[in-house]
């Protein structure tokens, strides 16, 4: 019988351990950003086309390397990082493994120039697919220049699972968001399509939040700061006003690397509990400082899990500290005694006698022994009271108000016909054969604009009111980018948005519903909605605008409504192909059958 167990070609080797760490162009620029700052650059440009797919380019001012060092970097487990096991336990550098040049090698066309500062001459790498097409010396920069080309060309199937262009540069943008605040001191920069996304210099990480996420984000920071025998904890959250319903500013590091840490994130929501509806996740940035010994982060190829030695106190530590951190500037209450105006109590000595507090006591008053002494002694009321009543009408009588009750609202109803009536200006009620039905107002109108907003979507190009005065926002460069994906069936729905660059847009047309709204909440809750929907893999790319728009249009719970508009929405719903449910499932409509509020009255 002839053996078969073999050994794997480095080829197919390599290609099965870029399967684990490089998923997409993103994952190029993890690794690649990470090299540059183990290699202590202050300067790293990221230069992306066709969101990665074309080229992903690191450019760094690092350290650089040696010809024989750029050659050894692209061999699987080639490292400068370790040299035995005990290693693994101290680690504080972002990579160690040796895997992810080679893994991007072994999938890309790779070009690589390199020197280090004490070098004249530095050396160029060209590899494809793991096989080294040229190495020669260069005249080149300070530092490590990486072109990574055609990502996957030689593995079809994977390329072609790749997402949209706006999607994948999502990945890449929040890659990058992740490095430049796990290292503010670093000057970073983004470019894509050549057009600059990003351009960060160095600065303290509440300028770096700042410059990532807006300039009107530093006022809704609250800082942290504890220090403890187990870990250091440091970074700021944010205010509660901007929490948001879907995850995309939550970001923890320890010792200046980028983790995800579920039971963690709950220590945080779970402060926030007082303060935050249960559908809204806050905005935090929060850095840990630990002895590498006591964390693990040698349990997944990409490095973004990490176990803590002691997980249970961290997570009180946390919890603690944000929750002190609320309460001190008055977001949760806090009993704070650093506060002006605390009684000092001054501390008792050792030799000092307890003595009770004396109080002087009046043994010989009597307060009934004098007349006078109360105006009800004699259990007569004062002269004069009749005064206070004057002007004031009989009451009438528990039987007059019920008769008189019943007849207004037996009139009230015969005039109306049919009655809708808003109960917490959340719901509204009518009565129908079957019992009493019970509508939700906004699903209800959720219902009828997306419908309203699909038929546009596939039939026609609404007309678009422009604005007298069109409106500048600022959004951030992942929300940017995704308003880009939709500005196509925005545009056919009415709105008229025009791409300044560096994450601002003009709107300077809307349709004639919007005309009235206040856009910046309007194109947030958009944004947010779309994140949501966006989720759905089965919705096409109209139903999720149409659905995402709905959402953020559709009127407010704790809106009161006139008869004539619960009566509009009510019929505008049953004109609907599907009024009972949203276009996400909930339910609208719900009837409370007759006989069963008869059952409550037996």
């Amino acid at each position: 019988m002839t053996d078969i167990i073999r050994l794997l070609p480095d080829s197919v080797a390599n290609q099965i351990a870029a399967g684990e760490v490089i998923q997409r162009p993103a994952s190029v620029v993890k690794e690649l950003v990470e090299n540059s700052i183990d290699a202590g650059a202050t300067e790293i440009k990221v230069v992306v086309r066709d969101a990665g797919k074309t080229l992903v380019q690191v450019i760094d001012n690092g350290s650089g390397m040696t010809e024989t060092d750029a050659r050894m970097a692209f061999e699987r487990h080639a490292t400068s990082k370790i040299n035995s096991a005990d290693d693994l336990f101290s680690i504080r550098t972002m990579g160690f493994r040796g895997e992810a040049l080679a893994s991007i090698a072994a999938v890309a066309q790779v070009e690589a120039k390199t020197r280090r500062p004490d070098n004249e001459i530095g050396t160029f790498l060209e590899i494809h697919g793991s096989e080294v097409i040229s190495q020669e010396p260069v005249a080149c920069s300070a530092g490590t220049q990486i072109s990574v080309k055609n990502l996957f060309y030689n593995i079809p199937a994977r390329r072609r699972f790749l997402k949209t262009d706006s999607t994948e540069l999502k990945h890449i943008i929040s890659e990058f968001q992740r490095a430049a605040l796990a290292c503010p001191s670093v000057a970073f920069s983004l470019i894509h399509n050549q057009t600059e996304i990003y351009q960060l210099p160095e600065a303290p990480l509440r300028q770096r939040i700042a410059h990532i996420f807006g300039k009107g984000m530093n006022q809704h920071l609250i800082p942290l700061d504890a220090e403890t025998s187990i870990v250091k904890i440091s970074g700021f959250i944010g205010k509660p006003e901007m929490a948001k319903k879907t995850a995309g500013e939550q970001f923890f590091f320890v010792n200046h690397r980028f983790m995800r840490h579920a039971y963690f994130h709950k220590a945080v929501t779970e402060a926030f509990e007082p303060v935050l509806p249960a559908d809204s996740l806050p905005s935090y940035f929060i850095c840990f400082d630990i002895l590498p010994d006591h964390i693990d982060v040698n349990i997944h190829p990409t490095k973004t899990e990490i176990k803590f030695e002691e997980e249970r106190a961290v997570w009180q530590i946390l919890h603690a500290t944000v929750r002190e951190a609320l309460g001190r500037f008055n977001i949760t209450p806090s009993l704070d005694f650093d506060r002006e105006g605390v009684p000092e109590i001054p501390p008792l000595g050792k030799t000092q006698e307890i003595k009770p507090p004396q109080i002087d006591i009046d043994a010989g008053y009597n307060p009934f022994s004098s007349p006078g002494s109360s105006p009800f002694h004699t259990g007569r009321p004062p002269a004069g009271w009749e005064s206070l009543y004057e002007g004031l009408s009989p009451q009438p009588s528990l039987h007059d108000r019920t008769h008189a009750g019943e007849e207004a609202s037996s009139g009230e109803a015969e005039s109306r016909g049919t009655q809708f009536y808003q109960f917490k200006n959340r719901y509204i009620f009518t009565p129908v054969k079957s019992g009493l039905m019970i509508i939700d107002q906004k699903r209800a109108h959720e219902r009828i604009l997306y419908e309203t907003f699909l038929n546009n979507l596939e039939q026609s190009v609404q007309i678009s009111q422009k604005n007298l005065f069109p409106v500048t926002l600022e959004l951030e460069a992942g929300d940017h980018a995704l308003l880009m994906e939709m500005h196509e069936s925005l545009k056919r729905l009415g709105f008229e948005i025009r791409n300044l660059g560096h994450g601002n847009i003009l709107v300077e047309g809307v349709p004639e519903y919007a005309r009235h709204v206040d856009l910046k909440p309007f194109i947030e809750n958009l944004l947010e909605s779309y994140k949501s929907t966006g989720r759905n893999t089965e919705a096409g790319p109209y139903e999720k605008i149409a659905r995402s728009l709905a959402i953020a249009s559709a009127i407010p719970y704790g809106k009161p409504l006139t008869q004539e508009e619960m009566q509009h929405l009510v019929d505008s719903l049953f004109a609907c192909q599907s009024p009972n449910h949203t276009p996400g499932g909930k339910t609208i409509v719900f009837i409370l059958p007759v006989n069963e509020m008869e059952k409550w009255f037996r």
